[in-house]
């Protein structure tokens, strides 16, 4: 948004200009900034954004895996959107954009993020496939929860992390609700936070600024995200 140019009513924020900054902070914490090599196979992680698929396409056709695990069931958040489970809808829209049969497995049970790496860890070693080095596909905001993740219950494998490469405002745009996003941005550092503690992840460092922003949008009220809510 360029400064000094009015905006129309209709497009301008529901957030603050502050509630944006800080949100902007969190967005880039949440994403790794891996450099994109090849990796021994990959692992589209299911959510309610199709996006980790187009990724997955994108990344295939640039050679960087030959196999890729689209892994996810059902939630509350996604059966409505995949009703034949997120795997499912995943394999079809990368199977749409030129990826072929052969280059994908589905797993279709997993519950969370510690399923998705379990259970497509299982599928990888019954399909053959020795893996030394891992791509993680994901929504934008999730690329270090999945890592962290990953450490914790595949420590000897090598984590790449990748997903669609966004902006914050594209991806708001892209979801239709700026409260929504910014909810989930604060919900997924919760857990990066806290899921060490209960043997889920391993500990990712949070500097200051980030954490300071994490407080700040806690008290206005972009919590309908936390654990257990």
């Amino acid at each position: 948004m360029s400064q000094g140019v009015p905006v129309p009513e209709h497009e301008q924020r529901q957030i603050t200009d502050e509630q944006f900054h800080d949100a902007t902070l969190i967005w880039n914490y949440h994403q790794m900034d891996h450099e994109q090599r090849p990796c021994s196979a990959a692992i589209g992680l299911g959510s309610h954004d199709l996006g980790v698929a187009t990724a997955a396409a994108d990344l295939y056709r640039a050679g960087l895996f030959s196999v890729v695990v689209f892994s996810g069931g059902n939630s509350p958040t996604t059966r409505a959107r995949f009703p034949r489970g997120e795997a499912v809808h995943y394999r079809e829209h990368a199977l749409s954009l030129g990826v072929p049969d052969a280059a994908i497995l589905v797993e279709p049970k997993a519950a969370n993020t510690g399923q998705n790496i379990t259970f497509s860890r299982e599928l990888l070693a019954e399909a053959g496939i020795a893996v030394e080095s891992l791509l993680l596909i994901s929504k934008p905001y999730m690329e270090r929860r999945s890592y962290a993740t990953c450490r914790k219950l595949w420590p000897e494998a090598e984590v790449v992390c990748a997903s669609e490469p966004l902006e914050l405002d594209d991806y708001i745009k892209s979801i239709g609700d700026e409260k929504l996003v910014v909810d989930m941005l604060v919900g997924d550092l919760q857990r990066v936070i806290e899921y060490p503690k209960l043997g889920f992840a391993v500990e990712q460092d949070v500097p200051g600024d980030v954490y300071d922003a994490y407080e700040r949008l806690l008290r206005d009220g972009f919590d309908s995200r936390l654990i257990g809510t």
